[in-house]
């Protein structure tokens, strides 16, 4: 399993650089035709399937562009033999939200199916935690 858990890291690691880059064909990369996505905006019911998944990135990256960074300060991946699940912590902000809140955290779950023999993200979860 340590070879699993390795390659799903090192493909979350890839996707989480494609999504700071603002890179399309990177972010999609992995990801099952069936993804269910829960993300912090709308629609509150989630995003299913690659198509609609590939249309909540444009807004996220012409944000990104205004000097957001994105990027994973801790990763856990536990794998089965054919079923995984990772989770996260992310810096997701712009300079002046991460200076405001230097501690505030975008928690990532991801799970994962081995399709093929080849590891494909088919859900993810983003959110932030409620402020008071």
């Amino acid at each position: 399993m340590a070879g699993d858990e390795a390659q799903i890291r090192e493909l979350i690691e890839r996707w989480a650089a494609a999504v700071h880059e603002g890179d399309m064909d990177g972010v999609l990369a992995a990801h099952s035709d069936d993804i269910v996505m829960f993300d912090v905006p709308p629609p509150d019911d989630g995003v299913r399937g690659i198509e609609s998944y590939r249309a909540t990135w444009p807004p996220f990256f012409d944000w990104q562009r205004q000097g957001a960074c994105f990027e994973i300060v801790s990763l856990d991946v536990t794998a089965g033999e054919d079923v995984a699940f990772a989770y996260a912590l992310a810096r997701c902000g712009t300079e002046k939200e991460l200076r405001d809140d230097p501690g505030n955290r975008l928690r990532l779950t991801i799970g994962l199916r081995k399709e093929g023999g080849r590891w494909t993200v088919s859900h993810e979860h983003h959110s932030f935690p409620l402020k008071d």
